[in-house]
């Protein structure tokens, strides 16, 4: 667990790179500007030979869109609340397990229903759905929990 003064850091990245995320999903936008020179572990384009280790030219829209939702995912995940007690220690966890199961669920669904170049798509979404599950589902128990205490008195 990270100290709480970093959820706030998180949820401003997480929300812009959302939106843009989206965004960039339903546009296919790349910004120009972000067509950049860049150092490539591998890069393969179609109808090319793969290079490696090797700096390449290409756009990081989704790069930095990427980058920024992870980090502001974790951040907004695995920082402490305000009041972290026991219930909350054991909410975290039991949201984590809840979210695992559910991105499996759904990757076991995709790998039966969704073939060819979608399957892809739906590969790369995935690796984003574990975070945003779990968050969701954080968040709202918390929300119910508290408005339920509110409600008592």
């Amino acid at each position: 667990m990270i100290s709480n003064k970093f959820k706030k850091a998180g949820w401003i990245l997480l929300i812009p790179s959302v939106v843009l995320g989206v965004a960039v999903v339903l546009t296919d936008y790349e910004a120009d500007w972000l067509n950049l020179k860049v150092f490539a572990v591998l890069y393969n384009q179609v109808f090319e030979k793969t290079r490696s280790f090797q700096w390449v030219e290409t756009n990081i829209t989704n790069t930095v869109i990427g980058v920024l939702f992870i980090v502001g995912a974790m951040l907004v995940s695995f920082s402490k609340e305000k009041n972290e007690d026991e219930f909350i220690a054991n909410l975290r966890l039991t949201s984590l397990l809840w979210a695992v199961c559910v991105n499996y669920i759904l990757l076991l669904l995709a790998f039966i229903f969704i073939y060819g170049t979608d399957f892809l798509s739906v590969m790369i979404y995935n690796m984003f759905t574990i975070l945003i599950i779990f968050i969701v589902r954080f968040h709202f128990i918390l929300y119910k929990n508290n408005k339920a205490i509110t409600d008592e008195k």
